[in-house]
């Protein structure tokens, strides 16, 4: 079945087309930063180091998914999905994204809450040993699902129902 919509032109480069992966990868990896960088060195200034990892994980995990499920909820964006130019947005009746208005907001709070819960919960679960290899085999499946075009969509975007697109900054 071809698709219809913005996310169909993958030759098209204007916003409204499926993100590339390095944009997303770039998004990521800001995001990840700005909260597992303070929760980290908060974690192994006051904690023994073993209690630390364990800690920090969970941590990381608890504030990934308020930090992007409030952003997306909100603003359909979080601060790294804003420098990359790229935006989560819901997948229209038929599945690729309709249109959406500038002032229609973010994604809403249940559609945030499970994309960001499917990303986040193996995080803070990492520290558990079954649970920590199932998290790992996770986040492969979840980047191998990114090259899969034209819809490229991650796990956590196909339990949500929502694609990142470019935004045009």
């Amino acid at each position: 079945m071809e698709l219809e919509g913005p996310v169909a032109g993958v030759a098209h480069r204007g916003p409204g087309q499926a993100a590339e992966p390095g944009q997303r990868l770039a998004a990521r990896i800001i995001d990840t930063l700005v909260v597992g960088l303070p929760v980290v060195l908060i974690a192994r200034s006051a904690l023994p180091q073993v209690t630390a990892e364990t800690a920090a994980s969970v941590g990381v995990g608890v504030f990934s998914l308020i930090y992007e499920s409030v952003q997306l909820a909100l603003w359909g964006r979080t601060l790294g999905k804003r420098l990359t130019g790229i935006e989560v947005v819901p997948a229209g009746p038929g599945g690729p994204p309709g249109p959406r208005p500038p002032e229609s907001g973010g994604l809403g709070v249940r559609q945030a809450l499970l994309r960001s819960a499917v990303y986040a919960v193996p995080i803070a679960a990492r520290p558990v040993p079954i649970l920590g290899v199932i998290a790992g085999m996770l986040w492969v499946a979840n980047a191998a699902a990114l090259f899969h075009r034209p819809r490229r969509q991650a796990l956590h975007d196909r339990a949500a129902r929502t694609f990142v697109v470019r935004s045009g900054l």
